[in-house]
């Protein structure tokens, strides 16, 4: 999890064909620190925190497909008139072969959920389960900041590290590691 001091405010679980996702939102009032994600959003008074940042929390690869996983985060602090913040977490998917990722449409995926008014800080994880593979997956974390009247006054959109699933063992192979 992000941090110790954030409150659980949303919780639910869907499955979709091909992929399930699982949410979760948090929330905090007080400042959390996000360093590290791959995609870091520049600060707009601090060059020491971003104001957006991401990160592939988990990757769990199995042989099942219904075990296959990855969880996303988002983390976004205020930004000077920021009176709501919402996080948007997208799939892509790419397969051996292709050379670019494409979108995941399913349910569950790409809505957005908002921060409650006067929070500082938000945070957002999406775990997507059922995962087919061979296949790489990244999450596509796109932030708003919204003013008193509702209106965007700064957007951002970045991208997680990959999530590689290998293909599973061949029957023939795991026959053959199971009898040696």
């Amino acid at each position: 999890m992000l941090a110790a001091s954030c409150v659980l405010a949303w919780a639910g679980a869907l499955r979709v064909p091909g992929a399930s996702a699982d949410a979760s939102a948090q929330l905090s009032s007080s400042p959390v620190d996000a360093a590290g994600g791959v995609g870091a959003g520049q600060g707009s008074g601090s060059a020491s925190k971003p104001d957006a940042s991401v990160t592939l929390e988990q990757c769990l690869t199995s042989a099942s497909q219904a075990e296959r996983s990855a969880t996303f985060a988002g983390e976004m602090t205020a930004v000077p008139g920021t009176a709501r913040m919402q996080i948007s977490v997208g799939l892509l998917e790419r397969t051996p072969g292709e050379i670019d990722y494409r979108t995941v449409s399913a349910p569950g995926l790409d809505s957005w959920r908002g921060s409650a008014p006067g929070v500082k800080t938000y945070a957002y994880i999406k775990q997507v389960t059922n995962l087919s593979a061979p296949a790489f997956y990244r999450g596509v974390v796109r932030f708003r900041w919204l003013n008193a009247r509702g209106h965007e006054i700064k957007a951002e959109e970045l991208r997680t590290p990959r999530c590689e699933q290998p293909a599973p063992p061949s029957t023939t192979e795991a026959a053959a590691n199971a009898s040696g």
